[in-house]
């Protein structure tokens, strides 16, 4: 599926030029274990999980947090409890794979141009909304966080739309190869590759998956030293190959997908190591307020669930306001600034608070508030202190049953869970999942605020 590079003026690497991906523990001299050294994102739950042994295995010369999360590079000694994985060896970084500081500066438009390709000058209606290709490559990285030299190479790889023309008519309307009713067009069939990369993404992270499953049947269990970005990339071609074809397509030599990656856009390795570890160590939540103001009563409507779509983390709380309204209007209250920081996205009925300040939704802490009406949205490029507002909480924008609030986080570009290593604190409530999405709780010194979508008096919250 690997197409030839016509436009000699992108970034290329050769074999000499790239860095070496991390060391696999197959290389450790004792075959029954594992000399692992700690990832960005590590916990010791997840990590017990995915290497099949209890907490109390995982050695370490220094004491490892409970719930927390690991300092990246602490060094571990684990159990091999299973043998070899059939497919050990590192494929892209985990920043290659997440909208993070790794692409911040990146023109998706100028690099699609100087490509001369299909895409240069393709255009769809998306949502009553005609967009460019450029647009829609644009609009996929932000909403579902994935980085767009990713869903570049993957397109070209896919389908030779970047250099190439689509050599069918078929090709046109389903450019993937999903083949999924009703979801043609570039917008849907690059949303689908994101939401298989998310879906193992954050699995991986939460020690939830253990084997892919290929096209037409097969598996292969993971080697659980893998970063996430592997195992992500692993996953979605599984979903679209046989296990003979998805060896060549990643791991084969000449036309793979690896190859064309690096072809595009130079060693991703040597990118990663600039910005990477995405999640430092003695990362912590900044100081957040709950979205409203000081002496307003509000319902928490829905705890921990989906942060966008399927496959992305129990990283979102709801929020609605007691005003006695009428289902789905647009409210009279306001939703605030949870913190001080500047609206770099404004659109669709999302706005995107940049904790940082420095306009990259890519880098440092990043608020997600979804839902928020259009009348009064607060525009892009705005700098808002704390409480200040950013717009009325409304149905507007996706599935809802009722007027309210969506807020999630993201941290370097990643979407971050609400009860995990880094709960979700506002006010100085925390979050708690309950057994099922959309369950769930907000504590603080022993009070309990209970998540009810009907706004019950237990839900009800008032900062």
């Amino acid at each position: 599926m690997a197409t030839a590079l016509p436009y000699m003026g992108l970034a290329t690497a050769t074999p000499g030029e790239l860095a070496a991906p991390p060391p696999t523990p197959q290389g450790s001299p004792d075959p029954s274990v594992y000399l692992y050294a700690a990832q960005a994102g590590d916990t010791l739950d997840a990590l017990a999980s995915r290497f099949k042994v209890s907490p109390e295995q995982i050695a370490t010369s220094q004491p490892l947090p409970r719930q927390g999360l690991i300092d990246p590079g602490t060094p571990l000694i684990i159990p091999n409890t299973m043998g070899p994985a059939p497919y050990p060896s590192a494929l892209l970084p985990d920043s290659e794979i997440i909208y993070s500081p790794s692409p911040a500066g990146f023109s998706i438009s100028d690099f699609i141009a100087r490509g001369g390709g299909y895409l240069s000058t393709y255009g769809e209606n998306v949502d009553g909304e005609w967009m460019t290709g450029d647009q829609i490559v644009a609009r996929v990285a932000a909403e579902t966080s994935t980085n767009p030299r990713f869903l570049l190479a993957f397109l070209e790889y896919r389908a030779g739309w970047v250099f190439g023309q689509p050599p069918t008519a078929e090709k046109e309307r389903y450019p993937i190869g999903f083949y999924v009713p009703g979801y043609t067009g570039l917008y849907k069939e690059l949303s689908l590759a994101a939401k298989q990369l998310n879906i193992a993404y954050y699995s991986w992270r939460s020690g939830t998956l253990e084997e892919i499953e290929f096209f037409k049947g097969g598996r292969a269990r993971l080697s659980p030293d893998l970063n996430a970005g592997t195992v992500a990339v692993q996953y979605l071609f599984a979903t679209l190959y046989r296990e003979i074809d998805w060896q060549q397509a990643l791991y084969g030599s000449g036309g793979s997908f690896i190859s064309l990656y690096n072809q595009m856009f130079g060693d991703p390795w040597a990118r990663a190591a600039a910005v990477e570890p995405l999640f430092p160590a003695g990362i912590s939540q900044p100081p957040l307020e709950l979205p409203f103001a000081p002496g307003e009563r509000w319902s928490m409507t829905a705890g921990p669930h989906i942060s966008w779509n399927t496959g992305t983390p129990r990283g979102a709380l709801d929020f609605a306001p007691v005003t006695g309204e009428p289902p789905c209007a647009v409210s009279r209250a306001w939703a605030r600034a949870a913190a001080p920081g500047v609206v770099v996205r404004a659109e669709r009925n999302a706005v995107v608070l940049d904790l940082d300040g420095d306009g990259y939704e890519q880098t440092g802490w990043v608020l997600f508030y979804l839902h928020i009406a259009q009348k009064d949205q607060v525009l892009p490029g705005t700098r808002l202190n704390q409480d200040d507002p950013l717009g009325h909480p409304s149905c507007e924008g996706g599935r809802a049953t009722g007027t309210h609030i969506h807020i999630a986080r993201k941290y370097n570009g990643e979407w971050v869970s609400a009860d995990g290593p880094l709960p979700f604190v506002l006010s100085g409530w925390q979050a708690q999942a309950g057994s099922r999405p959309y369950e769930g709780l907000l504590v603080r010194d022993g009070q309990v605020v209970s998540s009810n979508p009907g706004g019950s008096s237990s839900s009800i919250i008032v900062r």
